[in-house]
């Protein structure tokens, strides 16, 4: 009978460890790779930019008409062919603007932020695809922890398309360039998370605009509203998976922890009726960062949409912040 009961105990277990597994590769792939990646059709991409930003369509037909917003490439450490659209501004600058995605969007589908930069503000702008967006390659989505070391290396590509000569320092030629880094959504975490690293000293500043403080709460937070599931035991088993086959954890992915290494200036922004990357998230997030900080929640506005609902407001934030810095 022990023997029995020992079997049927196995078994159990057995079966326990199969359905988390399977459960944890279902998550996985749900999750980082979706079936539904609106930010690989890029003509769905610009159709829907011109019906909810119409306003931007004759600044983009004249960008397009006289060829000033292009591509370029870049392969990254892990040999990824990674994917940027770049415009110059109407004036020569130093002014820059690199631009940041969020979760199956894409460089086209920030072109909105792009019009407000060059079009409002007069800055060159440069908008990555993030890893398997776009036209960038990349096997799954990486939610900004890793994409943060691809922006690294975007920022470089950025200075030397539009950083000046210098000839007055021992007739050394030097690029210069003053950069904020503005992020939506995923690509607003992937802004934070970038905040924490060595940066250059020509980015100035940060516009985070409504960003998970960590991949794991915003899993979570997920988990509970799409299928009504608690983190324990999914999460753990899904989070450990990520790690074995990605090299990376949704714990270690903290926009949090990356904004409290932050010692440059940060907007945050984010809507009052943000459902999607709660609310109440960016508070946390405000008051882990030290030093220089801004927070402006948009009346009404659920995820995404604080620019689309309050052009006119959300320009005029950024105009003020970013002109203290950006000279």
């Amino acid at each position: 009978m022990k023997r029995k009961a020992g079997y049927s105990l196995a078994i159990a277990l057995l079966t326990v460890v199969v359905v988390l597994a399977g459960s944890g590769f279902y998550m996985l792939a749900y999750s980082l790779r979706p079936k539904q990646n609106k930010g690989k059709d890029l003509t769905a991409s610009y159709d829907y930019m011109h019906d909810e930003y119409p306003h931007i369509k004759p600044w983009l037909d004249s960008l397009q008409e006289n060829n000033a917003i292009r591509d370029t490439f870049i392969v990254n450490k892990e040999g990824k062919r990674l994917h940027a659209l770049y415009a110059a501004a109407p004036e020569p600058t130093c002014k820059t603007a690199l631009i940041v995605h969020g979760y199956t969007d894409n460089a086209i589908r920030m072109l909105m932020i792009g019009y407000l930069y060059n079009k409002k503000l007069k800055y060159n702008i440069l908008l990555p695809d993030l890893h398997n967006h776009g036209l960038s390659e990349g096997e799954h989505i990486r939610m900004g922890w890793k994409d943060r070391l691809d922006i690294l290396q975007w920022l470089g590509i950025a200075n030397g398309i539009f950083g000046q000569s210098d000839s007055e320092k021992n007739d050394t030629l030097h690029r210069t360039t003053q950069m904020v880094v503005h992020g939506i959504s995923m690509g607003a975490a992937t802004t934070m998370m970038l905040s924490g690293e060595k940066l250059p000293e020509y980015v100035k500043c940060f516009v985070e605009d409504c960003g998970y403080t960590c991949v794991w709460d915003e899993f979570s937070h997920e988990l509970k509203n799409q299928f009504g599931l608690p983190p324990f035991p999914l999460m753990y088993t899904t989070s450990l998976l990520c790690d074995i086959i990605y090299g990376w954890n949704f714990r270690e992915a903290s926009a949090l922890e990356q904004v409290r290494k932050c010692d440059l200036p940060m907007l945050f922004i984010h809507g009052e009726a943000d459902t999607y990357v709660p609310t109440w998230m960016v508070y946390r997030l405000f008051e882990a960062k030290s030093g220089l900080k801004e927070l402006w929640i948009a009346p009404g506005s659920s995820h995404a949409m604080a620019y689309r609902d309050h052009p006119e407001t959300y320009t005029s934030w950024v105009r003020n912040f970013t002109d203290k810095y950006i000279h």
